[in-house]
């Protein structure tokens, strides 16, 4: 990313439905074209939601459940391999695209926006 792109505009930025959830299920993504789980997570009243993460680098599936995670839940769902991912799980992508999950400091309510 450029630092100088076009600024969000706070309108832009309320649009993005950026929610707590908790994962409940990870398995292997054996049909992903690059090391990744499939993963479900218990968005509260938005329901549970599943996604493609290339998170194998840094977690195993047993270590993902039970932690609470972000994710843009408003994007349009995208074809993945042979799933349809629902929303976006935030990280942070570190050396060699290794990528660290944003989590909760204790836990919420699923379903809460980030504000």
């Amino acid at each position: 990313m450029k630092a100088k792109e076009r600024p969000l505009s706070w309108s832009e930025f309320e649009r993005v439905e950026m929610r707590i959830g908790t994962i409940v299920k990870a398995e292997v993504f054996e049909e992903a074209r690059k090391p990744a789980y499939k993963v479900e997570v218990d968005f509260g009243e938005f329901g549970v939601k599943k996604t493609s993460a290339q998170l194998t680098a840094q977690y195993s599936c047993a270590d993902l459940i039970g932690k609470q995670i972000v994710g843009v839940i408003n994007f349009p769902p995208k074809q993945i391999a042979n799933i349809q991912s629902e929303f976006l799980l935030l990280g942070a992508v570190g050396q060699a695209g290794a990528v660290t999950i944003l989590q909760t400091e204790r836990p919420v309510a699923n379903g809460l926006r980030i504000a």
